[in-house]
């Protein structure tokens, strides 16, 4: 990989400004392409601060497991020991674990800004009471924002500092990463991208304090590279493996084949690889680790929808030219309008609504954010996006076979008749209204 083929995918995915890492070998490469703006242009490189979205919930789980090391959590212990306070629909009791792994059964989680304050993880914790639950504890993974905030507020009850505070003094100042930051305003200061939605600006920059523990770090990828590097390394007392073992299994999804503490599992040309994508407004990041082989890719880029293909192609391309791993998509089965009529209809979660239709000729899937969600958000929230093709595989999968999220997977779910009762998109389950 160079420049060349950065600026080259980047101009076909019409991507303002994008960088790249990898680690081979031990030694470190950078690739940097655009701008951070389109209204305040400033070059690209390796220190620019990219949101990095979800690739945050790693941070998160890693600071976790150093408490887990200091004698201060156990992974396998109820939540309510660490957060009395925390009440729950059905007042069930979920383990640290579980919120780790996404198997709460908590659903993708609220909305609703609780300010920038001190108090914001504890006020977010608070509304959790009136959260959707969409399976019991430990029986399926169920992609939870919410679960990681509530896994930051166990950091802060256990460490009696705020998140932000506890994961730089347990995280981001033992391993030297100086280039990553919380605090809007230590962003500010230096070289940071802006986010873009179909060429303009996404405002607003990023949204609000609670959801720093599933989403908050704004990092360049040369400190993201720094990060793998720890990773691929003993852990200084985190125990490593531990979070690298598969403690739940996916099904249809192309974040991988398991989850085991903060990291999606999955094979590439049958070698193990841990990794974490993350989208925020108009930003998206990937980053993939390969521990085998010593190994590891970041790349990051400041445009909406367009940002996910474009990471895939920089990651896929890393993976080939340097370590010689080849990741495809799985090929879609022919159309059968028998199987598009069993699937098409109506599918919703707390946050978003599906929409599977049947051409007569093949299936397109839309989703949506919900529309009440969107009229009573107090910040703008991103744009929805045009329907996505979509093909069948095998064993009730699919695969989206184009636009900007090809090489999305899922699956459904049937019942214990056989009926089609819901469906799983992005680790994410929407249940069937029609």
């Amino acid at each position: 990989m160079d420049n060349d083929f950065l600026a080259q995918t980047a101009t076909r995915f019409t991507i303002p400004g994008a960088a790249a890492g990898v680690l081979h070998d031990g030694r470190e490469h950078f690739f940097t392409h655009g701008v951070t703006s389109v209204e305040n242009p400033l070059p690209v490189d390796e220190n620019t601060l990219f949101l990095l979205g979800s690739v945050t919930k790693t941070y998160t789980a890693t600071a976790v497991m150093r408490l887990v090391a200091q004698g201060r959590v156990s992974l396998d212990a109820p939540v309510h020991r660490y957060v009395p306070e925390l009440r729950l629909a059905d007042g069930r009791t979920v383990t640290v674990r579980q919120l780790l792994n996404h198997t709460s059964g908590l659903d993708w989680g609220t909305l609703t800004d609780t300010g920038e304050g001190d108090d914001a993880l504890r006020r977010h914790v608070e509304g959790l009471a009136s959260l959707t639950l969409v399976g019991a504890a430990g029986e399926r993974p169920s992609y939870s924002q919410s679960g990681f905030n509530l896994a930051g507020r166990i950091i802060e009850n256990v460490t009696g500092q705020t998140y932000e505070q506890a994961v730089t003094a347990l995280v981001l100042e033992p391993l030297g990463l100086r280039n990553t930051h919380f605090d809007r305003d230590a962003v500010m200061t230096r070289r940071f991208a802006a986010g873009h939605e179909k060429g303009e600006i996404a405002r607003p920059w990023r949204h609000w304090r609670a959801g720093n523990p599933g989403g908050g770090i704004a990092a360049s990828v040369a400190d993201l590279l720094a990060w793998a590097r720890f990773h691929l390394g003993d852990g200084d007392g985190v125990d490593l493996a531990e979070m690298r073992r598969a403690t739940a299994v996916l099904r249809g999804s192309n974040l991988g084949e398991a989850i085991g503490v903060g990291w999606f599992l999955r094979t590439v040309d049958g070698v193990p690889v841990i990794g974490h994508g993350g989208s925020s407004n108009g930003q998206f990041a990937e980053l993939v680790v390969v521990p085998s082989l010593g190994f590891a890719v970041a790349s990051v880029a400041n445009q909406g929808p367009d940002g996910i293909p474009f990471n895939q192609a920089v990651v896929r391309h890393a993976l080939e030219h340097f370590a010689g791993l080849v990741d495809r998509d799985p090929e879609p089965l022919p159309y059968r309008a028998s199987a598009a009529a069993e699937v098409a209809g109506r599918y919703d979660n707390d946050a978003m609504v599906m929409t599977i239709d049947d051409t007569g000729s093949g299936l397109v899937l839309e989703v949506l954010i919900r529309p009440e969600i969107r009229a009573s958000a107090e910040v703008e929230l991103p744009a929805d996006h045009a329907p996505f093709p979509l093909g069948l595989l095998p064993d009730d999968e699919y695969v989206l076979t184009s636009g900007a999220f090809r090489g999305q997977r899922g699956f459904f779910t049937r019942d214990p008749s056989g009926a089609i009762v819901g469906v799983d998109l992005a680790g994410r389950m929407f249940g069937r209204r029609s």
